[in-house]
């Protein structure tokens, strides 16, 4: 019968409090996560705390797969500084340098121009329609930190979706099977 035929009849043995504790377990499991994150939200004031880089176009400085941590302050960009954005129409944020900075003297609001370390030139193509600058409310952070390619499983998991529904079935049963 094997593995699976053996956690099925493990299911079909539990008790209905059985079931509730294990289903209870796995509601603070998942709730836990949602409060880390939306508290990390808070301490480094970035819509989005951690992010996964997804093309090589930072590299050698950062390959794809590599955590990136990001921090928002009030302080203002500068050139060479890492940041992560968002293009309107445009779902998937962004990492790239900032290459140079406008400062607008009649309301001394900040622009900035990016580019990826591994791009020819500037993201002025990337940018939304007629949209030559990006604007402090386009910048979701700026990287303070990363791990190298631990964001593949990220990856992994997006571009191939059933991995993804066997990872999380298989955690599910060991969650409503396990005897603790």
């Amino acid at each position: 019968m094997g593995w699976v035929g053996e956690q099925m009849d493990s299911i079909k043995s539990l008790q209905i409090r059985q079931v509730l504790t294990q289903g209870v377990s796995l509601g603070m499991i998942v709730t836990s996560a949602l409060i880390i994150w939306k508290a990390l939200m808070c301490i480094t004031g970035s819509e989005s705390p951690v992010v996964v880089v997804l093309s090589g176009s930072m590299e050698p400085g950062f390959k794809r797969g590599d955590i990136l941590f990001l921090h928002m302050s009030n302080d203002p960009i500068r050139a060479g500084e890492i940041v992560v954005f968002n293009v309107d129409g445009r779902e998937i944020p962004i990492v790239h340098r900032v290459i140079k900075v406008h400062e607008r003297e009649d309301t001394g609001e900040v622009d900035v121009l990016t580019k990826g370390d591994n791009n020819y030139g500037d993201d002025r193509l990337l940018y939304a329609h007629g949209q030559l600058w990006l604007q402090r409310h386009h910048i979701m952070g700026r990287a303070v930190g990363f791990l190298p390619y631990v964001g593949w499983v990220t990856i992994i998991m997006t571009e191939k979706p059933i991995i993804k529904y066997i990872l999380i079935g298989a955690l599910g049963l060991l969650v409503i099977t396990s005897k603790d």
